[in-house]
Order: C-alpha cells, then structure tokens, then sequence
C-alpha cells in the first residue's frame, strides 16, 4: 500500500494514493516483540503475585510488616521467582506458536486479497474490452461477487 504525505501548508494538498497494484508486502506480526511482551506480562503477573504473598506471609508473622520487611521481600521474592520459572517458559512457547499462526494466517489473508485483486482488474478489463459480449461480461462479473460472497463454489476463469 503506498501512502503519501499531505501537506497542508501548499493549496495543492496530496491526497492518500492506496496503490493495489504493488506486491510488497510486510507481515504484520513480530516475534520479537511478542516475545518481550509475553516476558513483561509474566513478570508483571509474577511480581504480583510475589507482592500478594509477602502481604498474606505478614499477617501470620509476628510484629507485621514494619518490624520484618525483610523476612517479607524474601518471601515476596522467592514467591515471584517461583512463578516466574513455572509460568515463563510455557508462556514463551505459547506466544511463539500463537504468532506462527497469525503470521500464516497473514499471509493466506495477504494471498487471498492479492488474488481478488487481480481477478478483479482481469474483469474490469474486460468489462471494458469491446470485443466481449455483454452476456459474458455479466456472466463473468456474477461469477466473481458470488465466490466474495461465498455462494459460489469455485471462480471460473475470466
């Protein structure tokens, strides 16, 4: 998709070109930053956790948190590393697998409107095209919106 800026500061402003004609195409996914996601998350999660238990392990210590704020980090702590070590590699293996699959179903997605397009433009042209009867234009322009539709079993060939 090409996309160009607006200026607003001349009277001749650009408009957006969206261009269905270009055959780059970025996936959209990013495994790395999935990855630090699912790794923030945890951490997140956990340290929660590991505050949840410090604030539980002081109601059954003596003299409460002012008197053993260190006995309760410790606690707090252990708890969240804990959790931390069960839940972080399952959590990573699952993000990875998760954005496997968003990446391939992109990339059917990307396959699919690409293969519209051209058919698309395949019955423009020839909608356009003289030589072709009306019959088989509108033949051939049903046949299309039915398979977008999903009422057509197959796209013949245009």
């Amino acid at each position: 998709m090409n996309i160009s800026a607006i200026n607003v500061s001349s009277r001749n402003v650009a408009k957006p070109a969206f261009g269905a004609n270009t055959q780059y195409y970025e996936n959209p996914i990013n495994r790395g930053a999935e990855k630090k996601l699912a790794i923030w998350t945890t951490a997140g999660g956990c340290i929660a956790g590991g505050l949840a238990a410090a604030g539980l392990a002081s109601c059954f210590v003596e003299g409460g948190f002012k008197a053993n704020k260190k006995l309760l980090s410790i606690i707090g702590g252990v708890v969240a590393l804990g959790a931390m070590a069960l839940t972080l590699p399952s959590k990573i293996y699952n993000t990875k697998v998760n954005a496997f699959a968003r990446e391939k179903e992109m990339d059917v997605f990307a396959r699919d409107r690409a293969l519209k397009s051209s058919i698309m433009e395949e019955v423009n042209k020839e909608v356009k095209d003289d030589e072709v009867p009306l019959d088989k234009k509108v033949s051939h322009f049903a046949t299309v919106q039915m398979a977008q539709n999903g009422r057509g079993l197959m796209v013949k060939g245009a």
